[in-house]
C-alpha cells in the first residue's frame, strides 16, 4: 500500500447510523482519531437527528436526509473553524446521531407501598405500577443535560431518573385526589391524563416528550385485600341465617348418603337441625349490615319479641275444651256455638266465670251480628 492509500484510508467519507438495537438513544460515530474530508457524504435516517460537535461544543444539527459537507450547510461549524471563504481540508469533529423514534412499554411502579387518607377506610398503604412511552425531543438540550460524551448511550441510563420522576408526581397526584381507593380503578384515564400533563414539563427540560402514561393497577396490601374480600363475600351472602340453615341442610344431604346407613343418617340429620338453629339464630342476632360495613349487635336492629297471646278453656257439657285464642273464640261465638253463659278459665283465674262478665272478652260478643229482622208480610 503507498503512502497515498494510507492517507486517504484516514479521511471518512461516509457517515451514517443503521441502528441494529432496541434501546439505544444515542450513538456516536468511530471516528478514532481519523478526519472528515471536504464533501463527505452524510446520510440522516428517519427518526435520527445527526449533531456535530466540536472540540467540546455542540455545532450543527442535521434532521433526516442526505447530505454533502460543505461550508453551505454547516454554518456553526464553519464559524467555529474560520472557514472565511469555504475549505478544501480535511477536519476533526465528532458526530453524534440521536434516535428520535418512540421507546414504549417504559415500566415504572413504586418499590415500596406510600400512605394516603382514604375517605372510607382511612389510613392506607397501596402501591401502583404501570407504563410509559417518550422519545427525544431537543437532540442538542439531552445531549447538552443527559447524554454527554457517552459514546453509547441507552435507555437503561435514564429510566431509573425517569421513574423517580414519575412515581413523585403519581403518589402527589393520588393523595391529593381525595378519590377513594374502590373508585381509582374508574378513573385511570383522569389520572393518567392529569400526570402525563404535570410531569411532560419536567421531561421537557432535559429534551424529552413523554408521549404516553399509562396506570395498569392500584393495589391495596395483601392482608386488606384479604379483609376486603371477606366483606365483599358477607355482603354477596347476604342474610347470614338463611346461609347457614342451608348449609346445615346440604349437610344433611349427606350424611342421608353416608355409607353408614339410617342409624347415621339420623344423627346427622339431628346434629344438622341443631347447627342449623343455633347458626340460624346467632346470624340473625349477628348479621352484617352491607350499608355501615359492620355486623349488627345483639338488640341492634332487631324487634322485640311479640307480647304473649292470652287463651281461655271453656266448659261444655262438663268436659274441658282448649285453650283457644280470643280469635278462634270469635269465630265460635258468630257460630253460635261460644256463648255470653260459656264458662271459661284461663291462667291467673281463681275459679270458672260466664265468658260474658270478663271485659277481656267483650270484643268477641261485640262482632256478633244482632238477629235479623222479621219478613216483612
Amino acid at each position: 500500500m503507498g503512502l497515498f492509500d494510507k492517507i486517504k484510508g484516514e479521511f471518512i467519507d461516509i457517515i451514517e447510523w443503521t441502528d441494529s438495537t432496541q434501546d439505544t438513544i444515542v450513538w456516536r460515530f468511530p471516528r478514532h482519531q481519523n478526519e472528515i474530508k471536504n464533501g463527505a457524504k452524510l446520510t440522516v435516517r428517519e427518526s435520527q437527528v445527526a449533531v456535530f460537535v466540536n472540540e467540546g461544543q455542540i455545532a450543527d444539527l442535521f434532521m433526516p436526509g442526505m447530505y454533502e459537507l460543505t461550508t453551505q450547510n454547516m454554518p456553526i461549524l464553519t464559524t467555529l473553524k474560520g472557514w472565511k471563504y469555504g475549505f478544501n481540508s480535511p477536519f476533526k469533529a465528532e458526530v453524534y446521531f440521536v434516535n428520535t423514534k418512540q421507546f414504549t412499554n417504559l415500566k415504572w411502579g413504586t418499590k415500596n407501598p406510600f400512605m394516603l387518607r382514604d375517605p372510607e377506610f382511612g389510613p392506607l398503604r397501596i402501591r401502583a405500577f404501570g407504563s410509559y412511552a417518550m422519545k427525544v425531543k431537543d437532540a442538542k438540550l439531552f445531549i447538552k443535560e443527559i447524554a454527554g460524551t457517552d459514546g453509547e448511550f441507552t435507555t437503561d441510563e435514564i429510566t431509573e431518573q425517569l421513574r423517580n420522576i414519575v412515581i413523585t408526581r403519581f403518589t402527589d397526584a393520588v393523595a391529593s385526589s381525595k378519590i377513594p381507593v374502590l373508585d381509582m380503578a374508574s378513573n385511570y384515564d383522569e389520572f393518567s391524563k392529569f400526570i402525563h400533563e404535570k410531569m411532560n414539563p419536567e421531561f421537557n427540560e432535559i429534551g424529552i416528550d413523554m408521549t404516553k402514561f399509562l396506570i395498569e393497577n392500584i393495589s391495596l396490601p395483601p392482608e386488606v385485600e384479604e379483609v376486603l374480600d371477606k366483606r365483599t363475600s358477607m355482603g354477596i351472602v347476604g342474610n347470614l341465617g338463611a346461609y347457614a340453615q342451608f348449609q346445615a341442610a346440604q349437610s344433611m344431604e349427606a350424611a342421608a348418603n353416608n355409607p353408614g346407613g339410617m342409624a347415621g343418617a339420623g344423627v346427622g340429620m339431628g346434629m344438622g337441625f341443631a347447627m342449623g338453629n343455633q347458626m340460624g339464630n346467632m346470624f340473625q342476632q349477628n348479621q352484617f349490615n352491607p350499608q355501615t360495613g359492620a355486623m349488627n349487635q345483639p338488640g341492634q336492629n332487631t324487634p322485640p319479641p311479640p307480647p304473649p297471646v292470652e287463651q281461655f278453656y271453656m266448659a261444655v257439657n262438663g268436659q274441658q275444651q282448649g285453650p283457644f285464642p280470643i280469635a278462634s273464640l270469635q269465630q265460635m261465638a258468630v257460630a253460635g256455638t261460644f256463648k255470653q253463659d260459656t264458662l271459661v278459665w284461663k291462667a291467673g283465674m281463681a275459679a270458672w266465670t260466664a265468658a260474658g262478665q270478663l271485659p277481656e272478652l267483650a270484643v268477641v260478643f261485640n262482632a256478633v251480628p244482632p238477629p235479623p229482622p222479621p219478613p216483612i208480610a
